[in-house]
């Protein structure tokens, strides 16, 4: 059985890291609560944005763009959104299972396929194991906007239109509710799948059609990049609030454990006191 000083010790130490998981489950609260608000203003300019879009590819049938034709597939490139930094329970871990699983099942060679990381997490997980990072960036902002992430979303359609790869999907937790998210895998190059729910607008054109697509694809294809980073990023802090909140339910569970573990101790050794000092006066009779 533990001493009492043993058990005190685990005591302090487990009341110190409670401290800690609380304060940092409401730093993430307060960031998860910007992340939300980035992530949900954003939204109404995708929707826009993927209306107008929609309208100019499809509702012109003599207009035709790179990006938006299927070609055959040699090599095939994933974008993955990770966190910095850990102690965010599954979140990072569940998108690094299905990418890998995926990557497993599709490919037999590095070769056939090309990583872009985003996260330090993703990226130091594909270079372990020695899989073909190709393109990555660390240090992303708790609330990012898109001029952090300008150049690599940049790349990304280039490395496209380049072909570096013949399709890129894009892998990340899509933040549903404080308290749900899920892994999301989605097609962002080419564009096959733009249509959605939105109904056909006619607009006129300026100088034509053509060259407007020239320019909203790319643009289009970076702000499917840069949505799934918000989305990510709330999911983040909801998860790392979540984390840190059983953390703390945790250390406070262990805390009353202890506590009467070390009454309980406390007590059998005034109890074998007693019973010395008893058993002492006894033998002087």
């Amino acid at each position: 059985m533990a001493s009492l000083r043993d058990i005190k010790t685990r005591i302090t130490s487990t009341k110190k890291t409670s401290q800690i998981t609380k304060a940092m489950e409401m730093v993430s609260a307060a960031k998860f609560n910007r992340a939300e608000t980035n992530a949900k203003s954003f939204v109404p300019y995708m929707e826009k944005i993927q209306e107008v879009v929609t309208s100019i590819a499809l509702g012109s049938k003599d207009v035709t763009h790179p990006m938006l034709v299927s070609r055959p597939v040699k090599k095939t490139g994933y974008l993955v959104i990770t966190s910095d930094r850990g102690l965010a329970g599954a979140y990072n871990s569940n998108v690094l299972r299905l990418v890998l699983k995926t990557i497993q099942e599709r490919h037999k060679s590095k070769d056939e396929y090309a990583i872009i990381a985003i996260g330090r997490n993703g990226r130091d997980f594909f270079k372990h194991k020695g899989m073909n990072v190709v393109l990555d960036i660390v240090g992303v902002p708790d609330q990012p906007n898109f001029a952090n992430i300008k150049s690599l979303a940049n790349k990304a359609v280039n490395m496209f239109s380049d072909g570096t790869y013949d399709e890129l999907y894009m892998y990340y937790n899509h933040f549903i509710s404080a308290i749900e998210h899920e892994v999301t895998a989605k097609k962002v190059l080419p564009l096959t799948d733009i249509s959605g729910s939105h109904k056909l607008i006619s607009y006129e054109y300026e100088p034509s059609a053509e060259e407007i697509l020239e320019i909203l694809l790319p643009q289009y294809a970076e702000s499917l990049i840069y949505g799934a980073l918000l989305d990510g990023k709330a999911s983040e802090h909801a998860s790392r609030m979540t984390a840190m909140k059983n953390a703390t339910d945790n250390a406070k569970e262990l805390i009353d454990n202890l506590t009467l573990s070390y009454n309980r101790a406390r007590q059998a050794a005034i109890t074998q006191e007693i019973t010395e000092i008893v058993g002492g006066a006894a033998a002087l009779e």
